[in-house]
């Protein structure tokens, strides 16, 4: 895998996805107190900017001070690190805050588990293609997707386009391009949805989304399948962390009744809940057990 040379932090932009037979320059990244510093040449053109830390400020509405703004989330799906560097690089420059997954398995774990505004994914990837990783993710989600390839070929657009995607980059590109297309898709985006749309209410915990308004359950990128009362019961826990309740407290919560005889039913729901979000259900690292007391869902 290519990396920065240790010693003079340079990155030939030509290792960053550049394609072969090309010649673009080279990267200087350097840390001060400020934040991240890119210097360097692109195409013969010199640049040089600031990358500032990744919280951003705003007058707040009253006029009395700042107040800090969330920023959009863009997920980065590609294995060449170098390239993936640079556009997080560009991108946190203008704004946004930046994951990147190097594996196509793990991008579309993070895709599905964790909320993303817009996702940038490579077309050759290890563990699964972007085309499988853009077909899996539009079953679930309509953010939007630039796929980007070295691929040229027509056939290739028109099935990626197909699957879902929204755009489609040919590498090499600039990364300013990049920038100038993920803020007008997100720009496209936030008009098609509208600002009065109300969003599904989700729960996410430490690799578990609970999506409140569709009552669905996806544990690290898989669907699970719960029944009525398994899903209450995961959902009122996991919207009191950390909070120890009695079985007595969980049945009159849940089922809505006086537990007379019936306590036991809580005991085999919690049983099913574990099977399906537990790495092992023996060990429990989501829903704990307080004995002679009752359950906690630990975060």
């Amino acid at each position: 895998m290519k990396r920065r040379d240790p010693q003079s932090g340079r990155m030939p932009y030509h290792q960053a996805g550049a394609g072969e037979g090309t010649s673009h320059g080279m990267c200087l990244l350097k840390k001060n107190s400020g934040g991240l510093e890119v210097h360097g040449t692109i195409c013969g053109r010199e640049y040089g900017r600031k990358l500032f830390q990744r919280k951003v400020y705003r007058k707040s509405r009253s006029g009395t001070g700042m107040e800090e703004r969330i920023m959009s989330r863009i997920l980065i799906i590609e294995d060449e690190e170098a390239i993936a560097d640079l556009e997080k690089d560009y991108l946190e420059l203008s704004g946004f805050e930046v994951q990147i997954q190097h594996q196509g398995d793990e991008g579309l774990k993070a895709a599905l588990s964790e909320k993303f505004d817009l996702i940038v994914l490579d077309l050759m990837l290890p563990g699964m293609d972007g085309f499988e990783i853009c077909k899996r993710i539009r079953e679930d989600k309509n953010i939007p997707i630039i796929m980007v390839s070295a691929k040229k070929d027509d056939i290739d657009k028109i099935r990626g386009l197909g699957l879902g995607a929204d755009d489609y980059m040919t590498k090499p590109f600039s990364p300013s391009e990049l920038v100038a297309r993920v803020k007008a898709h997100m720009a496209r985006y936030d008009r098609l949805v509208g600002s009065n749309q109300k969003n599904n209410d989700i729960i996410e915990i430490r690799g578990i989304r609970i999506d409140k308004t569709a009552r669905r359950v996806i544990v690290d990128g898989e669907e699970k399948a719960f029944t009525g009362k398994e899903f209450d019961l995961l959902t009122f826990l996991a919207e009191h962390p950390n909070h120890v309740y009695t079985k007595e407290e969980l049945f009159r919560e849940i089922w809505d009744m006086d537990s007379i005889g019936d306590i036991a039913t809580v005991t085999v729901h919690i049983k099913k809940i574990r099977e399906k979000i537990e790495y092992d259900s023996a060990k429990p690292q989501y829903i704990e057990t307080i004995w002679g007391v009752g359950y906690r869902f630990k975060v």
